[in-house]
């Protein structure tokens, strides 16, 4: 669709055409014109010398660019289809369990047998690659916590951490309670990072807290003062997971008690199939927000008027010169 970002100076166009009128007529002698007595008169019968139709020809030529000019200032443009504005996303924090249990392979894909790392790693990364306009950040924990990706627009970066995560990274035990903490230090709420929604945290682990210097629950207590909601995913449900840890009785609260206090969900990922359910599930409960569109693109093209009228200006001086040649 073609349109006028300043169509009043259209409003020019009726004046140019009275004033090369009344030039048309003077010149054709029907209205009655004032000669001013000057000595040097070569200039006069240079423009006497030139024939009608060449005058005439240059007229032409001389309103059409004086049209061409004013279009021009009109600014034609071309508005074509709608730009889909960036959707309004939210901090999403991934923190991965990556001690020893995460490499049993009690997980299937493509019907063989697949460690659960691996798996894992494969949901997360449709996941992030799905999530446009969320800031994405990536924690591995096993005797500490470690960043591998502060939360970031980039998603080349996350999806390449992601795909850099090994067992044992970060030691073989589960330190929960320095993840959360450290996951809270970075998340922004939305007054902070400019983006309108409130932050998430998704946990997976396959078992309790067993190390840290960061209580699960005083996390859970900050959790709570900024509003962030924690989902956190049980992976693997077999009992070798479970021996595989020293049976010590701890008053840590679950992954079940951290998700339900904080507003968020328990899942159980028993296999490939349950976790890709899982990960569709939060994204659903925290969906990106879809702004509607607001602009469109635009093709000016004022510059080819303004072409066109001083191309017609040299044409009209090129007549001239030859004539008077």
């Amino acid at each position: 669709m073609i349109t006028l970002a300043h169509p009043a100076w259209l409003f020019l166009l009726p004046l140019i055409a009275l004033g090369f009128w009344f030039g048309a007529r003077r010149a054709e002698g029907t209205l009655t014109a004032t000669h001013l007595v000057h000595p040097d008169l070569s200039a006069l019968g240079e423009e006497a010398a030139q024939s009608k139709t060449t005058r005439r020809v240059q007229t032409a030529l001389a309103f059409l660019a004086a049209c061409c000019l004013v279009a021009g200032l009109a600014q034609p443009q071309w508005l074509g289809p709608a730009v889909p504005e960036k959707p309004q996303g939210r901090d999403i924090m991934l923190l991965v369990d990556t001690s020893t249990t995460m490499s049993i392979d009690d997980f299937e894909l493509n019907k063989q047998r697949v460690p659960r790392l691996d798996v894992l790693k494969g949901i997360a990364r449709r996941f992030v690659a799905a999530r446009d306009g969320d800031r994405f950040g990536l924690i591995a924990f096993g005797n500490h916590a470690a960043t591998l990706t502060a939360p970031t627009f980039d998603q080349d970066l996350m999806l390449a951490n992601l795909s850099r995560l090994q067992v044992g990274i970060a030691g073989e035990a589960t330190a929960i309670g320095d993840a959360l903490g450290l996951a809270l230090k970075q998340v922004k709420t939305p007054g902070e990072s400019g983006l309108r929604l409130q932050p998430a945290l998704i946990l997976f682990s396959d078992g309790d807290n067993t190390a840290g210097e960061m209580k699960p629950a005083e996390s859970v207590a900050a959790a709570l003062a900024l509003g962030v909601k924690i989902y956190t995913v049980e992976i693997g449900t077999d009992l070798f997971a479970s021996a595989a840890r020293p049976a010590t009785k701890s008053t840590d609260p679950s992954l079940k008690t951290i998700a339900e206090t904080t507003g968020g969900k328990y899942y159980v990922a028993g296999n490939t199939q349950a976790l890709e359910a899982i990960i569709n599930d939060i994204g659903r409960l925290e969906p990106t927000v879809t702004r509607p569109a607001t602009r469109r693109q635009i093709a000016e093209w004022y510059w080819a008027l303004v072409a066109a009228g001083a191309a017609l200006l040299v044409i009209a001086r090129a007549l001239a010169i030859r004539e008077q040649a």
